[in-house]
């Protein structure tokens, strides 16, 4: 099975949005990746550079697994 994620091992909660500042995931997200289905991750990620953007946080590498 795939492991896609959007984790480039920069582990810090953003206090004012919530987001990871590394892959843009909340932590909720990030508890529940390796329960959540390929197409649930696909789909969370495909949205995260425009979360980022929108909450103002910088772009950092993507990569997918």
């Amino acid at each position: 099975m795939s492991q896609d994620t959007p984790c480039i091992a920069v582990c810090m909660i953003d206090p004012t949005t919530k987001l990871c500042f590394g892959c843009g995931r909340t932590l909720p997200e990030i508890a529940r990746w390796g329960g959540m289905s390929r197409d649930e991750r696909l789909a969370v990620m495909d949205g995260l550079a425009s979360r980022m953007n929108d909450a103002g946080l910088p772009a950092m590498a993507r990569k997918r697994g």
